[in-house]
C-alpha cells in the first residue's frame, strides 16, 4: 500500500479527523505490514476505501515515529512520509526548548515547523510558540498535532511562506530548513530552503534564535555571531545547531542523554604518538565539533594518526566523551593472523571498527569467520601510513 498521493493528501488527512476517520485510526493500531491486505478488506466492507488506506499508511508512519517521539505520543500524532524522516528527535528537541527556557525565552516563532516537533517540545516548557511551514498539508499535521496533545493554546500554526512571517513580536527565532530535495539530502547550506543566509539574517534580527543545520557543514561556513553546537544522542550525531545572542564563536559539542557539554578551548591537534595500552573513540559530535584535542588533552593522550580520531593513551581514565578500549594486541593489518588469532581465542563476536581503512566490516567477518564464547573489538586504522589492526575490548 502507498502512503498518501500528493493529489488527494490534504483532502485523506482531513477525513481522518473526522469520528469515522478518528475511530477506522484505533481499529487499525498495531497493524503489522503482514495483516494489512487482510485488515484493509475487512474495513472496507462497511468503510471508503480510501479512507481505509489513509488509515493504514498513517498507522504505519505512527509505527515508524515511534523511535523518534516515543511510543505513546506517537500514536496520538499524526504524520507524513517526510515529516516522520525529516522531524527532530523528541530528546534532541526537547534539550532545546530547555536551553531556550533557561534564556528566559517565553515566545518563539518556529519558522519551518514541520509537523511540529520543535513547537511541541518548546510548549511543554512552557514557551509560545507560532509555528510556520508553507506547505498546506504538514501546516495541518501541525495544528493536528498540537491539538491531539492539548497544546493548542501555546501553539499556533500558521500555513505561511517563512519569508514573509513579522517575528519581531517574538522572543526568539526558531529556523529548521529543509535539507532534503527530489534527489536527496542537501549538503550545500546555500541550497537549503531557506538557503543558510537568510536563515542567518532572520536570526540576526531576533534577540535570540537558534538554526539548525546538518551536522557536516564545513566550519567556515558558520557566521563568526554565532554559538556552534553539534548534538548526539546515544552516540549517534543527530544536528548541528547555531545559536545567536549566547556566546558569539563559541564551539560545542553536546551529549544526549545527560546532557554533557564539552566547549572548545582552540587548543591545537593532539600530537601524534606510538599506540599505548588505551585507545578512546570519541562522540561523533565530538568530531565533528572539531574538540578531539579537548578531548585528548583530559586524557593526556596522542594521535595514532593525524587525520585519525583515535586517542591513545597510557592509562584509563573516565570520560563520557569517548569510548574507552583496553588494546591487547598492535598488529600490521593481516587477514590470516587476524583469523588465527579469533580461532585461537574463540572469539565468536567480532565487532570490526574502522578509520582511515578500505576494508568492508562485513567482509572481513566473512573472510574470518569468528566462533566461541568471547568476544574482541578490532580497529583498522593506519599507524605512520601503514595499515594497522589493534585488537581489545571496551572497558
Amino acid at each position: 500500500m502507498n502512503d498518501l498521493s500528493p493529489t488527494d493528501s490534504l483532502d485523506s488527512f482531513a477525513a481522518l479527523l473526522t469520528p469515522e476517520g478518528l475511530a477506522l485510526l484505533g481499529e487499525v493500531r498495531g497493524t503489522g505490514p503482514a495483516a494489512e491486505l487482510a485488515v484493509a478488506t475487512r474495513l472496507r466492507r462497511d468503510h471508503p476505501a480510501a479512507l481505509v488506506s489513509a488509515a493504514i499508511a498513517q498507522a504505519r508512519l505512527r509505527q515508524r515515529a515511534a523511535a523518534k517521539f516515543g511510543a505513546e505520543d506517537a500514536e496520538r500524532m499524526f504524520f507524513t512520509p517526510n515529516g516522520v524522516e525529516q522531524s527532530t528527535r523528541a530528546s534532541v528537541a526537547t534539550y532545546r526548548a530547555a536551553r531556550f527556557a533557561a534564556l528566559g525565552v517565553e515566545s518563539v516563532a518556529d519558522l519551518c515547523c514541520g509537523v511540529g516537533g520543535d513547537a511541541i517540545a518548546l510548549a511543554r516548557a512552557g514557551i509560545r510558540v507560532l509555528a510556520v511551514d508553507r506547505d498546506p498539508l504538514t501546516a495541518a499535521v501541525a495544528r493536528a498535532n498540537a491539538a491531539a496533545l492539548g497544546l493548542s493554546d501555546l501553539i499556533e500554526v500558521r500555513e505561511a511562506d517563512v519569508t514573509d512571517v513579522d517575528v519581531a513580536p517574538y522572543d526568539a527565532v526558531f529556523v529548521d530548513p529543509a535539507r532534503r530535495g527530489g534527489r536527496g539530502r542537501i549538503f550545500d547550506p546555500e541550497a537549503y530552503s531557506p538557503p543558510l543566509s537568510w536563515a542567518v539574517g532572520a536570526a540576526l534580527k531576533a534577540p535570540r534564535a537558534a538554526l539548525k543545520i546538518a551536522p557536516g557543514v564545513p566550519h567556515e561556513a558558520i557566521p563568526a555571531e554565532a554559538e556552534a553546537e553539534w548534538i548526539s544522542d546515544g552516540g549517534d550525531v543527530k544536528e548541528a545547531v547555531l545559536w545567536f545572542g549566547t556566546e558569539p564563536g563559541a564551539v560545542k559539542a553536546t551529549l544526549l542523554p545527560g546532557p554533557r557539554t564539552l566547549l572548545g578551548r582552540g587548543l591545537p591537534d593532539p600530537t601524534v604518538r606510538p599506540p599505548g595500552p588505551y585507545l578512546y573513540e570519541p562522540d561523533g559530535a565530538v568530531i565533528r565539533a572539531h574538540l578531539v584535542a579537548e578531548v585528548a588533552a583530559g586524557l593526556d593522550g596522542g594521535l595514532l594518526d593525524p587525520h585519525i580520531a583515535y586517542i591513545t593513551a597510557d592509562s584509563l581514565r573516565p570520560t563520557p566523551y569517548a569510548t574507552a578500549y583496553e588494546i591487547t594486541d598492535h598488529l600490521p593489518f593481516n587477514v590470516k593472523k587476524l583469523k588465527a588469532l579469533v580461532r585461537e581465542r574463540e572469539i565468536g563476536v567480532l565487532t570490526v571498527k574502522k578509520r582511515g581503512s578500505a576494508v568492508e566490516p562485513e567482509e572481513l567477518r566473512r573472510k574470518v569467520k569468528p566462533h566461541g564464547p568471547h568476544s574482541a573489538t578490532v580497529f583498522l586504522t593506519r599507524i605512520a601510513d601503514a595499515p594497522t589492526m589493534l585488537i581489545g575490548r571496551p572497558v
